[in-house]
């Protein structure tokens, strides 16, 4: 899974498909913590189980997955979209994962060898001559890519006809007070942040952009849902880290001083966490723009 709300921010830079952290919390990862092999792992181990994996289910779900289905998972992260779709279709799928990141990948072949995981670009996706699929698939990874009509008519090329389109993006987090509340104790230290992985929010523009590029019978829905950590801290520093990574103030910092920063606000931030956490974790409400179509 493309990566959502963090891993989609963590994992971009200018040339890039996703931010650094995909939050797949996922938004743009600071180099200094996308260059740590150990990130990928982080974001398998603390954000896919209890995050991404409940969306990959829902749009999966969503698409009516059918025997013989061959699937398409765009900026796919460590995998969770295109896992759920082999569980789902049974071990002689055809299912092929796409990202931008090696490492990210690394982890998704770790995980499950079988699926066809490939290193490439959403706006130049690396498909075999006339390759096509009847499910194609972007979870949180759509808001980051650079040029997105030219990804969304790689979509289109990517889907046979009368196939199937789905694409999730968050909702503004001006809608989710968990997470605005979060970005404001990390803007007292950084200034304002504008936080990519809800910057296709508004789910007019994301049904225009499928309108535009060929796409049939595009609906969206909004869809929320309670999220469970069964821990706050990982979560609350990766997230955290996400937002260092997408401020402007941090950019001018060296490694040392975001490190520091990163360690003021997830202090300053834990009072934040309260309300959402009871006896067996941390739960909070979030929501998403659902998106399909046809080819």
């Amino acid at each position: 899974m493309t990566s959502v709300l963090m891993a989609r921010t963590f994992a971009l830079s200018p040339n890039n498909d996703r931010v650094a952290f995909s939050w797949r919390i996922i938004m743009t990862l600071p180099s200094y913590a996308m260059n740590q092999a150990s990130f990928p792992e982080m974001y398998e181990r603390w954000l896919v189980g209890p995050l991404f994996r409940p969306w990959a289910e829902m749009t999966l779900e969503e698409l009516a997955l059918s025997p013989g289905d061959r699937v398409l998972d765009i900026a796919c992260g460590t995998g969770i979209a295109a896992r759920v779709a082999r569980e789902r279709l049974g071990h002689a799928a055809y299912v092929v994962g796409i990202d931008i990141s090696p490492d990210m990948l690394a982890v998704a072949r770790a995980v499950e060898p079988a699926i066809d995981w490939r290193e490439g670009n959403a706006s130049a996706l690396p498909l075999r001559d006339g390759e096509q699929f009847d499910v194609v698939v972007c979870q949180q990874g759509l808001q980051f890519f650079p040029d997105k009509p030219a990804a969304a008519a790689q979509m289109r090329g990517a889907l046979a006809k009368g196939g199937r389109l789905a694409l999730a993006t968050w909702r503004p987090d001006d809608e989710i007070p968990f997470f605005r509340e979060l970005r404001r104790v990390a803007e007292r230290h950084l200034g304002a942040i504008v936080d990519q992985r809800y910057s296709l929010g508004d789910a007019a523009p994301l049904e225009a952009l499928l309108r535009d590029a060929g796409f049939h019978e595009v609906r969206s829905r909004i869809v929320s849902r309670t999220i469970r950590f069964g821990e706050g801290a990982p979560f609350l520093r990766l997230n955290t880290m996400a937002l260092v990574g997408m401020s402007s103030l941090a950019k001018e910092m060296g490694n040392q001083e975001r490190k520091r920063i990163v360690n003021e606000i997830v202090s300053e931030s834990a009072s934040a966490l309260q309300p959402y956490s009871d006896g067996s974790g941390l739960a909070f409400e979030l929501s998403t723009n659902l998106a399909t179509a046809k080819g």
